[in-house]
């Protein structure tokens, strides 16, 4: 096989984020059809096809999602080598938004590349709800938002999907007691509108048993053995382990997590910060 382009391969990332060629060909400066060109060349160097239509757009086939965690890595290594080297360290502030769950497993390593390249930046990050985030976005309060989408999706940059599971601990098998005792966040309205919807559907007894403002919250309900909870995929923690369709259960809904810009928010700090935190996501995603 021939060496990738990298130059390809950011075209691949715009066309496999945005779901669509068009906004494709926008994001990466390029008439639509030099995007379908190199998408092209791209899948003849790969020697199979990497998107497939969809019901709204176009959706990455087995390869394309083979391909999409390494390209994002290889993008990444580039613009990181290519900020070290060249341009001096930003200065200024950024204010970003981020759900609790990936503290860890995301903004560390965003936070970490990103302060080795441009260690004079003040950055303020705040965890909260996804509809928080957007308001704040709206009320120009934060530059980037990180967000859970699981119905209505936008024209936001999908940075992954992790759909919400109920998910029980493997010492306590709480998910066998009736009624199951379940864990909800103290926000109502998304756990009756996915999580209930979902037992009550499959005709599963249950009891309120523990509420949580946060996610981490949750996470400690489940690995007591105090009861179920619904957790993003990417998240299940140590000892827990999703429960399937079949035991009854199955996916809570189609999340995906997408990255909002304010638009009033312009400059070098806010795409240097939106690469990183789309990089931290890349590499979480290969681990």
């Amino acid at each position: 096989m021939n060496p990738l382009d990298p130059e390809l391969l950011r075209t691949f990332l715009a066309v496999a984020d945005t779901g669509n060629f068009t906004r494709a060909a926008s994001r990466v400066h390029r008439t639509q059809s030099a995007v379908s060109m190199q998408i092209k060349r791209l899948e003849e160097t790969v020697g199979a096809p990497l998107f497939a239509r969809g019901p709204r757009g176009v959706e990455l086939t087995a390869k394309g999602e083979q391909l999409l965690a390494n390209a994002r890595r290889i993008v990444a290594l580039i613009d990181e080598t290519a900020a070290s080297l060249g341009a001096p360290p930003l200065q200024g502030k950024l204010r970003l938004g981020i759900p609790e769950e990936y503290g860890y497993s995301v903004l560390v390593r965003a936070l970490g590349a990103f302060a080795r390249v441009h260690p004079e930046v003040e950055i303020s990050a705040r965890y909260g709800r996804s509809a928080d985030h957007m308001q704040a976005v709206a009320e120009d309060r934060l530059d980037l938002a990180i967000v859970f989408e699981w119905q209505d999706f936008s024209d936001g940059e999908v940075l992954m999907s992790d759909p919400t599971v109920w998910v029980t601990s493997d010492a306590h098998a709480t998910h066998e007691q009736r009624p199951i005792p379940i864990a909800l966040y103290e926000n109502e309205g998304w756990c009756t509108d996915f999580a209930l919807r979902m037992l009550t559907r499959r005709r599963l007894p249950y009891r309120v048993a523990y509420r949580s403002e946060t996610g981490g919250g949750l996470k400690v309900a489940v690995m007591s053995g105090l009861a179920i909870a619904p957790i993003s995929r990417s998240n299940i923690p140590p000892g827990c382990r999703e429960l399937a369709a079949a035991e009854g259960f199955g996916d809570i809904d189609a999340s995906k997590v997408v990255m909002h810009r304010n638009p009033r928010s312009r400059g070098d700090v806010v795409d240097a910060m939106a690469r990183a935190i789309r990089d931290g996501f890349a590499a979480s995603a290969t681990g």
